[in-house]
C-alpha cells in the first residue's frame, strides 16, 4: 500500500492516488477535493466523462464533487463553492486495513466577499480498504455567528449499462421530481430503474440504499446525511453539456448522499461530520436490503 502525488500535463493541478490492498485504488484532485477514480475488485467504479475538464476551469464532471455551502441554484454559483477551490492535503497515512488521504477546505478573502459570508473549516477524509471507500467531511463553524448550509456528494456511479441498473432501499420513501415539478410523491418500486432524465430528491432515507448491476452491487451508507439525490441526464440533457458526452448518459448514475431538503444550522464552535460509505459485495437474492 502507498500514497503518490502527481500534477497533470501542464504542471497545474495536484492529483493523490492511494494504492490500497488487493489492488483498490482511489484518485483525488486537490481540485474541489474531487475523488475521480475508484478501484476495487478489478473495476473502476466511478463515473467521469471523457469531456470532463482537468485543468481548472469549472467543476469536474464526474467522481464524488463536493457541493457546499449551496445545492443547485441560489444566491451563490450552482452548488456553492467547495467543488471549485483548491483544497490543501493536510494528511495521507497507511493504516492497519488501507490508506486514508485528508484534505482542508476554510474561507478566504472571496468567499467571505460572497453571498454566504462565513468563516468555515471543512476536513474531508477519504479511506480506501480492499472493497470499501469512505469520505466523511467535518464541518466547523468559527465564525462569532450561527449559519446554515446545504450539502452533498454527488456521487457518480460507473455502470456497465444504466437500462440494466437498479437502485434499491428507496421504497416508501417520498421525493420531488424536478423535472416533473411535484413533490410528495412516495416511491412505490423497490426496485428503481431509470429509462428517461431523472433528477429527484428523496427525503429523510431511513436506511441504505444500494445500486446494482450484474451480479455486483454497491451499498450506499450515509452518516448525518438525510437525503438521496438521483440524477440521469438522459440524452436531450446530456446533449446540452459540453463536458459531458452525448451517449455517456448510458453509462453513469449519480446516487448522491446529502441534506439538502433541509438545511444544516451549525452554531459559533459548533462541528458536524457527515458522509458516506460506499462498499462493493456480490449482488444475489439473499444479499437483499
Amino acid at each position: 500500500m502507498s500514497i503518490q502525488k502527481f500534477n497533470n500535463a501542464a504542471g497545474e493541478l495536484e492529483r493523490i492516488v492511494l494504492n490500497g490492498p488487493k489492488g483498490a485504488s482511489a484518485e483525488i484532485y486537490t481540485f474541489g477535493a474531487t475523488v475521480t477514480s475508484w478501484k476495487s475488485m478489478g473495476k473502476e467504479r466511478l463515473f467521469v466523462s471523457k469531456q470532463a475538464k482537468l485543468d481548472g476551469t469549472k467543476a469536474i464532471r464526474g467522481g464524488i464533487p463536493l457541493v457546499f455551502p449551496q445545492f443547485g441554484p441560489g444566491a451563490l454559483p450552482q452548488h456553492g463553492f467547495a467543488r471549485t477551490r483548491t483544497w490543501t492535503l493536510a494528511e495521507a497515512e497507511v493504516h492497519g486495513e488501507g490508506v486514508y488521504a485528508r484534505l482542508e477546505l476554510s474561507d478566504n478573502d472571496e468567499t467571505r466577499a460572497s453571498e454566504w459570508p462565513y468563516k468555515f473549516s471543512i476536513q474531508y477524509t477519504v479511506d480506501l480498504t480492499a472493497t470499501k471507500l469512505s469520505t466523511i467531511m467535518k464541518y466547523e463553524n468559527v465564525d462569532d455567528q450561527p449559519f446554515e448550509f446545504t450539502s452533498l456528494m454527488h456521487t457518480y456511479f460507473r455502470v456497465p449499462a444504466i437500462a440494466d441498473t437498479v437502485v434499491a432501499g428507496l421504497k416508501g420513501v417520498v421525493y420531488a421530481d424536478k423535472v416533473k415539478g411535484t413533490d410528495g410523491v412516495e416511491e412505490e418500486r423497490v426496485d428503481v430503474t431509470v429509462d428517461a432524465n431523472e433528477d429527484r430528491v428523496y427525503k429523510d432515507v431511513p436506511g441504505i440504499v444500494s445500486v446494482g448491476y450484474g451480479n455486483e452491487r454497491v451499498l450506499v451508507r450515509r452518516f448525518n446525511f438525510k437525503d438521496i439525490v438521483l440524477w440521469n441526464p438522459w440524452a436531450e440533457k446530456a446533449a446540452e453539456m459540453s463536458d459531458f458526452g452525448n451517449a455517456e448518459y448510458n453509462e453513469m448514475i449519480c446516487v448522491e448522499v446529502g441534506t439538502v431538503s433541509s438545511k444544516v444550522s451549525l452554531c459559533p464552535g459548533q462541528v458536524i461530520s457527515c458522509g458516506q460509505l460506499l462498499t462493493v459485495e456480490p449482488n444475489s437474492d439473499s444479499n437483499k436490503l
